[in-house]
């Protein structure tokens, strides 16, 4: 979901729900209390009929509650205090962290250049856990084509942010050494070092976040998911380097 994270969409529909909840309350409260009016004023007409003799002050009319209309204002408040509760939960619990972690904009505690190092001495990505995300140095054709704007030059390098989620049904891809491609354990997808779908059930490959570096500080974006490329793209032309972690030889 592009411009609009899957959290904020949630917090959209619960707010709503809430809204509508509480529009129907005030309608039920409003003909009740109109009902209750109602009663009160033909009493009122029939205490002051023509020829009626009165003596003394009239009788200030009694307003009488009937044991549904008791039992409805019960039900309805109950139902009132749940649907708060249950909202601000919901909300309290979807709502995108301002400050840090998944769903907002991530600084990188690691200096550029030591992620970079990391990569390439290990041979792997830089996987960053609080923001569900892998760094690669993207060496491919695709810069200025469907990658364009989403990665970072540093140093020679072009950071890339990967989300660990699987496009197929959501399971976390690590990264196989072996093979030098990311490799779904649940399902057995398989895609290659920059997350382009090779083999397996997935619809597409990995999805992105856009990486912006500011001297050797890099900050990740993850409150926009950026939809993965489709199958067939393969911008880095690689072959898997060794056996599968998952699914035996290659």
């Amino acid at each position: 979901m592009v411009g609009l994270t899957q959290s904020t969409f949630a917090v959209a529909v619960v707010a709503v729900l809430m809204a509508l909840f509480v529009l129907l309350l005030l309608g039920s409260l409003v003909r009740a209390r109109h009902t209750t009016t109602h009663v009160g004023w033909v009493g009122e007409l029939a205490g002051h009929r023509p020829g009626a003799v009165t003596i003394g002050p009239a009788a200030k009319a009694r307003v009488v509650v009937s044991r549904r209309d008791f039992f409805r204002g019960g039900l309805l408040a109950s139902l009132g205090v749940f649907a708060a509760q249950f909202g601000l939960a919901t909300i309290a619990f979807l709502w995108p962290n301002l400050k840090s972690g998944f769903g907002s904009v991530i600084t990188v505690p690691d200096p550029a250049d030591t992620i970079l190092g990391q990569i390439h001495s290990e041979r792997q990505p830089y996987y960053f856990g609080a923001g569900r995300f892998y760094l690669i140095d993207y060496q491919g054709d695709g810069l200025n084509g469907i990658y364009a704007g989403i990665t970072s030059a540093v140093g020679g390098a072009n950071l890339m942010a990967i989300y660990q989620k699987c496009a197929h049904l959501g399971c976390r891809v690590p990264f196989c050494q072996q093979s030098q491609w990311f490799e779904c354990p649940c399902h057995g997808s398989k895609y290659n070092y920059a997350g382009e779908y090779q083999l397996g059930p997935a619809p597409t490959g990995l999805s992105r976040f856009a990486v912006t570096a500011k001297g050797s500080t890099l900050s990740v974006d993850t409150s926009t998911i950026i939809p993965g490329p489709p199958r067939g793209t393969n911008t880095i032309h690689q072959s898997p380097e060794g056996p599968f972690c998952v699914g035996g030889a290659a």
